[in-house]
């Protein structure tokens, strides 16, 4: 999580996508290769490491091959909560993040994040990013089916309501 986003927004989707997630961890700094936990994390033998990152070298969720990477390994996937511009500067400063395997959605999703303008299509918020994935993981039968995330959508939908509603009514948040 960029520092900005960790010290300035206490509601901020990564840190809510945290709170509902089990083993979830927000690491702050704005480049991830001297980040000592990081590099840990991505050294542990018991992980499979990858990052959330759309592009060309990404693979597709639906299609990947889990079943060939995961053999006695933990998938562990790290997403990078900041606004895209600086997202795209936290990739590009942490060549150890870029090696990682990237993983994408098969599907076409839209923000629901209606108080905020997402620079491309494919933008979602880190909330969105998380449910997304854990619904494509669970479709491809590498994370648990009985996993329950809906309330992760309940959390965000409210949040964007009350800034909604908060910009109606002119309160500053």
């Amino acid at each position: 999580m960029h520092p900005n986003e960790a010290y300035r927004q206490k509601t901020g989707t990564g840190r809510l996508a945290s709170l509902s997630l089990i083993n979830s961890e927000i690491i702050i700094d704005k480049t991830f290769d001297e980040n000592r936990r990081t590099q840990a994390l991505i050294a542990n033998p018991i992980y499979y490491p990858m990052v959330l990152y759309p592009g060309k070298d990404a693979g597709f969720t639906a299609t990947y091959n889990f079943q060939k990477h995961l053999s006695n390994k933990t998938l562990l996937i790290f997403l990078i909560d900041a606004t895209w511009i600086r997202a795209r500067k936290m990739m590009f400063r942490s060549p150890s993040l870029q090696k990682l395997p990237k993983l994408s959605f098969s599907a076409a999703y839209r923000s629901r994040f209606d108080i905020k303008q997402q620079p491309e299509e494919y933008c979602l918020s880190t909330i969105e990013s998380s449910y997304y994935l854990i619904k494509e993981l669970q479709e491809a039968k590498v994370c648990p089916q009985e996993l329950k995330i809906e309330g992760m959508m309940r959390v965000f939908e409210k949040m964007v309501k009350f800034q909604q509603n908060c910009r109606q009514n002119r309160i500053g948040i």
